[in-house]
């Protein structure tokens, strides 16, 4: 995972770096991986801007003998001098069954997100705590996600 981070800092320094021009989008969708202290969950998802800085995603990921279900409602913000680049903030709920249970969760995100100009190609880096509500309430700093996601419009 770190050699990933580091991939994704690099691409989000190198296009910062050129002044490239940000580039808006509707709705976008791909890959979404959810990692950290426990499971690794991998899995389609799909973002959705409402308005100009409210958007809307959903995922399903599947690891460990788990499935979880989410969606999540996120404020996004350009950066100012870092075309191409937002920062976010965000929360939803989120339920994940296997394992012969299932729980309820409340996932805060708060990341930032490159989209490259001139190119349907969009990369995200969120912390995305999980305070389980279920099964004796259990919060969990560790977590992180990375999306990839092909623009569609």
């Amino acid at each position: 995972m770190k050699k990933i981070f580091l991939a994704l800092s690099a691409l989000l320094l190198i296009g910062a770096a050129q002044g490239l021009k940000a580039q808006s989008y509707r709705t976008a969708g791909g890959l979404f991986i959810d990692f950290g202290n426990g499971a690794t969950l991998v899995g389609p998802h799909v973002k959705h801007f409402i308005n100009p800085s409210g958007a809307i995603q959903g995922m399903v990921l599947f690891g460990n003998g788990l499935t979880a279900l989410g969606v999540e409602y996120s404020y996004n913000e350009a950066v100012r001098n870092a075309p191409g680049l937002l920062w976010n903030i965000g929360v939803g709920p989120q339920a994940a069954f296997g394992n012969g249970s299932s729980d309820f969760l409340v996932r805060p995100a708060l990341g930032l997100e490159y989209k490259v100009p001139n190119a349907p190609i969009d990369f995200g880096f969120d912390w995305r705590p999980a305070w389980q509500l279920t099964h004796g309430s259990d919060f969990e700093a560790g977590r992180f996600g990375i999306a990839f996601r092909y623009v569609f419009h």
